[in-house]
């Protein structure tokens, strides 16, 4: 049986082309960190995540330091010096921070999804998919019109998105798992009576 073109693009995104990729993250490490794309580099799974080609969608390329996270030191004499650790673990993923970044940049946009499209020693890549909710094309569309209507302001900042719903421990990657967790928490419904 024949496959569409878009599983085709899904199965060379499993094994890129290095040296492809390689020329393409020089590039976008001499540029800015936050750079809009005329289109998605990884169609197919843009498209998976709700993209259309029309007025109204803005994919945009976030560049991501790796590593972790530090804070400045408190010069201040009397304080132990094991206790002035600077690293922090963000429980943040990256990809949420990506997703936060873009939703920062462009306020007027709400951000749909976000997938991953690269990495190096320094940096992660990914692509934000953001929607305009005040486009007529937006607000006639019957799939997208739900980002207009309901309360779905600041979803990113929320952690409304699907990134941010997997760095809260709602959801798995494949969607709903036995270990979801369940809210509220059996503990906290105990404690409510008290």
């Amino acid at each position: 049986m024949a496959q569409s073109m878009y599983h085709y693009l899904r199965e060379a995104w499993k094994k890129p082309d290095t040296a492809v990729l390689r020329e393409r993250m020089i590039a976008w490490r001499a540029g800015g960190a936050v750079e809009i794309v005329d289109k998605p580099l990884r169609l197919d799974r843009a498209r998976s995540l709700g993209y259309k080609a029309k007025k109204g969608f803005v994919v945009a390329r976030i560049r991501v330091m790796r590593g972790g996270r530090t804070r400045r030191r408190v010069e201040v004499k009397g304080r132990k010096t094991r206790k002035q650790t600077n690293r922090k673990t963000l429980k943040m993923s990256y990809r949420w921070v990506a997703e936060m970044r873009a939703s920062k940049y462009f306020n007027n946009l709400e951000v749909l999804n976000s997938y991953w499209i690269g990495k190096d020693g320094k940096h992660y890549f990914f692509e934000v998919i953001l929607v305009d909710p005040e486009m007529p094309e937006i607000k006639n569309d019957k799939t997208m019109k739900w980002i207009y209507e309901g309360h779905h302001s600041g979803r990113v900042e929320r952690g409304l998105t699907s990134a941010g719903k997997q760095s809260r421990g709602l959801m798995t990657r494949r969607g709903h798992s036995p270990t979801l967790k369940v809210r509220p928490s059996l503990r906290a419904w105990n404690r409510r009576g008290k």
